[in-house]
């Protein structure tokens, strides 16, 4: 079980707090590639729920989320995205009983019969922990050495994207962010088609084999070269 801290607030909350909010993204409107994010993350985990997180200081904001829409986010002390900003190193929760993690009241995810949890931060430049990229499900599960390393690789694409989306906007660059989500989103879709037809080869994606682990990790360096032209272009322009 991870062992968090005895306060929901880190030390270095107030330098958090100006990340989070230099990125101008908490408690915005959807964006189709951060839907197409939390879509991907619950496939290849095999959960019903994902969701990206932004940890503001009352309230925790849902930027995307798959299989519980219409939910904007939840109260920071209701919320185990906020408790799992708190260590450094990916969050698995595999019950959501009071005394799992007692920095947060839980009755909001088990009034859902929520029983698991996998997170990994959302980690900018300065280091500061800004949210969590998360899979959430109601069957008690582990989470294997293979399937965290995809976790993290995946949060570190959302970061990124993030930090991509912020050079666009704060540049005044909004065709091009429009432009730079519709080839994220093609390159998301071809991942998305990988994951139906392994999921319906195998009967759910198991990254704990080597050639389907394989397959994801190249998909996701895609991802990642696309991000890396873009960010040149972006700070070029």
């Amino acid at each position: 079980m991870t062992a968090f801290p005895t306060s929901l607030i880190p030390e270095n909350e107030a330098t958090r707090l100006r990340t989070l909010r230099l990125y101008q993204i908490a408690n915005t409107t959807p964006e189709p590639i951060f839907d197409d994010y939390v879509a991907w993350a619950a496939q290849l985990f095999n959960t019903p729920i994902s969701l990206i997180s932004l940890v503001d200081e009352n309230y925790v904001y849902f930027k995307a989320v798959a299989g519980a829409e219409g939910v904007p986010g939840l109260a920071r002390t209701e919320s185990m995205c906020s408790a799992a900003i708190l260590p450094d190193v990916p969050v698995v929760l595999t019950d959501y009983k009071a005394e799992s993690c007692e920095l947060i009241k839980p009755d909001v995810a088990q009034a859902l019969g929520l029983n698991f949890y996998a997170g990994a931060a959302l980690q900018m430049p300065d280091g500061s922990r800004i949210g969590m990229l998360a899979v959430i499900g109601r069957e008690a599960r582990g989470l294997s050495t293979n399937e965290a390393t995809v976790l993290k690789r995946l949060a570190d694409l959302v970061s990124k994207t993030i930090e991509l989306r912020f050079n666009y906007l704060s540049t005044e660059q909004d065709q091009a962010w429009e432009n730079t989500q519709a080839e994220l989103a093609e390159t998301l879709d071809d991942n998305t088609t990988l994951a139906r037809y392994l999921t319906n080869r195998n009967n759910g994606i198991n990254l704990d084999e080597e050639e389907t682990l394989d397959l994801i990790l190249r998909r996701l360096n895609g991802v990642d070269k696309v991000l890396k032209r873009r960010m040149s272009e972006a700070l070029a322009a």
